[in-house]
């Protein structure tokens, strides 16, 4: 389901896209593409492999079908007794069809909390068991967001950026901004985003409330969304993720024919490109465009600044709920194109 963001994007923010790490973590469970579905089991076909399946109750429709499939898949592989110690559920604590599954076949189990929901489920076992298991320092992320929470409980509204940002977007949401756009300019935080829109989407809009998430990845997306960010219809305001030192860098090399014209950035670093990119466009959207941007600022992607990022985040969209005087915590429209779906498939009581 929805509870993979977090740690896929924590993963990618922090090991990059083309990752060369002995442990390959993929995604499944998330989507009912066949395409996808198929493509990832024939990958993993001849693999050594081990699943991890995440659902509260078990009954997650995706995660469900993906878990049958790869399940199935291993024991044919190496057997059943192998693929009962290859897996690791994550799960309620005491009730529900993963539960009982995970207790007749003797699976490893960790606990989701009966309290958080899948987007706030970062810091708990759905997200911290993937990420250790990739070889992210998880005590680090997690000091991230202790700090994190000292920093942001304090009700002083002028030196709370949490609280203020919350604000912010309050503020933009009921002078007719309707539409928050999470930008990068890295594409390996473009998960981040994603993440976000799960987050603030499914916590803000309801009772006919709440901001549009949308996201986009810059340079890449002014080549196709700048110019309606530009002059289209101003309807929306920024949310930028500006990194301040990248995790590498490349210089611009010397070419004696220049026929590109670039050798006036000789010496100069991608890092340094990058920047200005990001100088020069908020100056463009801010000053000509009339756009409001928020910009909030990390010294560089570690565990720690990311767990600070994600707690930051969570607090202020509990938050900005709240100022619009809805549950933060719950989502009940998902469930009517779930009953929906189900009449269709056939599936008794539907």
């Amino acid at each position: 389901g929805g509870s993979y963001l977090g740690a896929r994007a924590a993963l990618e923010a922090l090991q990059g896209l083309k990752n060369k790490n002995k442990l390959e973590i993929i995604f499944m469970g998330q989507t009912f593409s066949p395409n996808y579905v198929a493509q990832v089991m024939e990958y993993l076909k001849g693999k050594n492999f081990a699943i991890n399946v995440i659902s509260k109750s078990g009954t997650t429709t995706e995660t469900s079908i993906s878990f049958r499939l790869l399940k199935e898949l291993l024991e044919k592989q190496v057997g059943k007794d192998k693929t009962r110690k290859a897996i690791f559920a994550t799960t309620d604590k005491s009730r529900g069809a993963l539960k009982t599954l995970c207790n007749q076949e003797g699976y490893a189990t960790y606990v989701l909390p009966d309290d958080i929901g899948g987007r706030y489920s970062v810091f708990t076992a759905v997200g911290l068991f993937p990420l250790a298991c990739a070889g992210v320092d998880i005590q680090a992320f997690m000091d991230g967001a202790l700090a994190a929470r000292q920093e942001y409980s304090h009700g002083n509204l002028d030196k709370n950026p949490c609280y203020l940002y919350a604000v912010a977007r309050d503020y933009l949401y009921r002078h007719e901004k309707l539409v928050e756009m999470y930008v990068t300019y890295e594409p390996q935080m473009s998960q981040i985003s994603e993440w976000l829109k799960q987050l603030f989407g499914e916590s803000e809009g309801k009772e006919k409330k709440g901001l549009f998430p949308a996201s986009a990845t810059f340079s890449t997306d002014l080549h196709s969304l700048g110019q309606f960010i530009q002059d289209g219809t101003p309807l929306l305001f920024e949310t930028i993720l500006n990194v301040t030192k990248p995790q590498a860098d490349i210089a611009i090399p010397y070419d004696e024919e220049d026929l590109d014209g670039l050798n006036y950035l000789v010496g100069k670093n991608l890092a340094f490109v990058n920047q200005k990119a990001f100088e020069g466009t908020l100056k463009a959207h801010v000053e000509e465009g009339g756009v409001p941007c928020n910009v909030i600022t990390l010294d560089e992607l570690t565990p720690f600044t990311l767990g600070h990022l994600f707690y930051f985040f969570m607090r202020a969209c509990a938050m900005s709920a709240y100022l619009l005087e809805i549950n933060p915590f719950n989502q009940p429209g998902v469930e009517i194109y779930k009953k929906n779906m189900f009449h269709l498939l056939g599936k008794k009581g539907y």
